[in-house]
């Protein structure tokens, strides 16, 4: 089957990590401490938070370019490995003074047991030289998506979008964080509940949300607010209104990364000059694909099309 996602290129920027499994048994409760004990027989890396998005996309079959910083560790170094062999571009700044974000899980009969993070903030020194590689990257790319963790890859967010928007290239933003003023004038944010909460305060009905979500958006001069809703599915606010579609999982088995996921579908889909409505229908079936999946997992162009992209969207660009 042709993928006619193969000449599109989307530049991801933000915060890597590296997601790191260890897999074992767990059969009896340790003699130190009322806790289990864990046999570890597998170990896996994993490319995690916007590396995960630039893995989403390249598993659609468009071309993936990730600009991020990491340390000077072995974890920075596992990042880069794991990029090429997932065929993404990587443009990685080195930072002696960080330590690479990397989420440990202990997994055991596929339930997590644990999860220990080991993280520090980038450099100014090194951030800057980050935007300078930004500001050329974006002249080749259709389609910008901004994935905050809230780690200090994005410090420079605001410049971002300024040279993104003077290009006129969609920018689609992952947000974190009680100050979304930073991400005014993007094309797209995509909160979940709890992050839109956050920021607009808890609602109470359906036009109590619709009011708040609207109101952000028209303060941030966004096109869109995508809002994620698990399994009340997906909203997308625009100037014309409030549209909802429902969840599409059959199981939930694991919802992390399922965010990046929707985040890389809509980037690929709108880099196909689809609409921000049809671009979420695709976001959503491919939500509910990957949350059926253990861990940071990702969803094929096979999976997602399995008739071929040309019969959903007859006449799209090929």
């Amino acid at each position: 089957m042709a993928n006619c996602f193969a000449d599109k290129k989307i530049l991801v920027a933000g915060d890597a990590m590296l997601d790191r499994y260890w897999f074992g048994d767990a059969n009896r409760i340790s003699p130190e401490a009322p806790v289990p004990v864990v046999r570890i027989t597998r170990m896996e890396d994993r490319l995690g938070g916007a590396a995960n998005v630039a893995v989403n996309i390249a598993a659609l079959g468009a071309q993936a370019k990730l600009l991020s910083v990491v340390g000077q560790d072995e974890a920075g170094s596992r990042v880069e490995e794991l990029l090429h062999e997932k065929n993404i571009e990587p443009h990685l700044h080195r930072d002696a003074d960080l330590r690479t974000t990397v989420k440990l899980r202990i997994v055991a009969r596929q339930q997590q047991m644990l999860r220990a993070d080991f993280e520090n903030r980038p450099t100014r020194a090194v951030l800057a030289n980050h935007l300078s590689d930004f500001e050329s990257l974006i002249n080749d790319c259709e389609v910008l998506v901004l994935s905050d963790y809230g780690k200090g890859g994005l410090d420079h967010i605001t410049r971002m979008i300024e040279v993104a928007r003077a290009k006129k290239v969609p920018i689609l933003i992952d947000p974190k964080g009680s100050n979304y003023d930073r991400y005014a004038g993007a094309t797209v944010i995509t909160p979940n509940r709890a992050e839109l909460a956050q920021v607009v305060g808890e609602w109470h009905s359906e036009e109590e949300l619709t009011e708040k979500a609207q109101a952000l958006r028209e303060r941030l001069n966004l096109k869109a607010l995508l809002l994620t809703r698990s399994e009340e599915g997906m909203t997308l606010f625009t100037e014309e209104g409030a549209r909802t579609i429902p969840a599409q999982a059959l199981e939930v088995f694991d919802v992390s990364g399922a965010g990046d996921t929707v985040i890389a579908v809509m980037a690929v889909m709108v880099a196909m000059g689809q609409s921000l409505t049809e671009s979420m229908r695709v976001a959503n079936r491919a939500g509910g694909i990957v949350v059926g999946k253990l861990g940071t997992a990702t969803v094929s162009f096979e999976e997602l099309f399995p008739n071929g992209f040309e019969q959903l969207f007859p006449g799209s660009e090929l």
